[in-house]
């Protein structure tokens, strides 16, 4: 049994998508809510009418997949995991930087794995999920308990038919990932406009070079491989083209009233700026003005 904790976007995309039966849900303690049902568009074909229980008392998961809000991941997991097995793998799937550690080095004796994806998911509507956009998605050990359950893990998510591939430098990957998402996601809320539309604003073109000033500097500061600061504008915007329709997280929580990932996005660069005494106004500035929103 594979259980997913967060039951939004991308928890109901690897719901649909894996194999029937084989999945559930994992409820709040002390709640018994009835099953999920929802419409899955797949990026080709029909809507498919998908249903998903709610893990049981004395169900116990072999995999736990984390598809919280970053903010929410360490009270979420600190309910599940006295029901949950010392060995059952956790995969994380939070978005930006922060959490995973926290994870990681509040349960080092667990097997701890995160996910670096580029699925796209969306909820336009009540009860419809759509597989917006097919990707990749990248998954490596977080601690040594980990490492040893990568290879399974991989084959367990690889049968939901998405592309799956294992990454011994997974840390690597969540800071490609990061650096992206701080260059677009933060403007795309401030400015109320999908990806592609942030290319031409007066606001993202001030402030978007001595951003990626700020992001080669961290870096290097944090050991990932250096980065001319151009050359990081150049990847940030072929991304905001190639997706250039899309809505991103970020801006649909501010579009939903929910609470943005603001702080595990531009926050976490500024805080790490301020560890190694590197000047971040701008990733500062980003992350006051989206929670200014909220």
């Amino acid at each position: 049994m594979i259980a997913i904790l967060g039951a939004g976007s991308m928890g109901r995309l690897w719901a649909a998508t894996l194999p029937a039966g084989q999945v559930a849900f994992v409820s709040r303690p002390g709640r018994r809510p009835k099953p999920v049902h929802y419409r899955f568009q797949p990026i080709e074909g029909e809507p498919l009418s998908v249903t998903v229980p709610w893990l049981q008392p004395g169900q116990s998961p072999d995999l736990l997949l984390v598809t919280t809000k970053a903010g929410d991941t360490l009270e979420a997991l600190t309910s599940a995991l006295p029901s949950t097995p010392p060995s059952t793998p956790i995969v994380l799937f939070q978005n930006g930087l922060g959490s995973q550690q926290q994870v990681a080095e509040t349960w080092p004796e667990r097997p701890v794995l995160a996910a670096s994806t580029t699925e796209g998911a969306n909820r336009p509507q009540p009860g419809l999920t759509v597989h917006a956009g097919r990707g990749t998605t990248w998954l490596g050990a977080l601690n040594p308990a980990g490492q040893a359950h990568l290879e399974p893990v991989a084959q367990q998510l690889a049968a939901s038919g998405l592309a799956v591939q294992p990454e011994p430098d997974i840390l690597g990957r969540l800071w490609q990932k990061l650096v992206i998402n701080a260059g677009i996601n933060a403007f795309t809320a401030l400015l109320d406009c999908p990806n592609g539309e942030i290319l031409g604003q007066p606001f993202y073109l001030k402030w978007i070079d001595p951003l990626c000033q700020e992001f080669s500097q961290l870096l290097d500061a944090a050991g990932q491989p250096s980065a001319a600061p151009e050359i990081l504008r150049e990847t940030i915007e072929a991304v905001a083209r190639k997706t250039a329709a899309n809505t991103s997280s970020m801006r649909a929580d501010m579009l939903a009233g929910r609470e943005t990932e603001i702080d595990f996005i531009n926050g976490y660069l500024a805080r790490l700026g301020h560890r190694y005494n590197i000047a971040g106004p701008v990733n500062q500035m980003l992350t006051e003005r989206v929670k200014q929103l909220n």
